[in-house]
């Protein structure tokens, strides 16, 4: 089931010391984490990028940093997701990069970020979700109009369980697999 999985952190979720929840998400070798920690400044990110890798490292765990290419590329990481207006705005200079990641919420975005040369996307979000409070979830209809939008990876995103059933469901869809935050969060 972890195969499937792209790990989401946010450490304002978690309920044990973030740094030992990386290593219990790592421990259970999910496709990769991805480090989204949107409230650090540039400088404190790289900070705790640092640990986080190693501890993604020594699980042989790929991961994927987030927003900050200087950092990534200062610390040798070859996989970056973006919002996709930073991904407009930068997009000629992330040659160095093998993995480029976007979200999207729409197949026109997912289109315009394959044309923007994005490797995967997420698309969301799939079901209600507390991080999206009040607004409804597009749905699984939605997440196969875009898987069959574009040809690169799409992930599903946004109340996704750790459930074998529920991603099935969403792989189903078209998904290559899904992103999951509160779920690896509070694992």
């Amino acid at each position: 089931m972890y195969r499937d999985v792209i790990a989401v952190t946010n450490r304002h979720l978690c309920q044990s010391p973030f740094l030992e929840q990386i290593e219990r998400i790592c421990s259970v070798h999910p496709k990769a984490l991805l480090l989204r920690e949107k409230d650090l400044s540039e400088e404190a990110y790289e900070a705790l990028a640092r640990e986080v890798l190693a501890i993604c490292d020594a699980h042989q765990v790929p991961c994927i940093l987030h927003f900050f290419p200087e950092v990534a590329k200062k610390l040798q990481v070859d996989s970056i997701h973006l919002p996709l207006w930073k991904l407009k705005e930068c997009a000629s200079q992330l040659t160095d990069f093998s993995q480029i990641g976007t979200s999207t919420h729409s197949p026109a975005e997912a289109l315009e970020a394959q044309q923007l040369g994005a490797s995967y996307v997420t698309a969301g979000h799939i079901y209600t979700t507390d991080c999206k409070k009040g607004l409804p979830p597009r749905g699984l209809a939605f997440l196969r109009d875009v898987c069959n939008t574009v040809q690169i990876p799409v992930y599903g995103i946004g109340g996704i369980k750790l459930d074998a059933e529920q991603i099935a469901e969403v792989k189903s869809s078209g998904a290559k697999g899904v992103c999951i935050m509160s779920g690896m969060m509070l694992l």
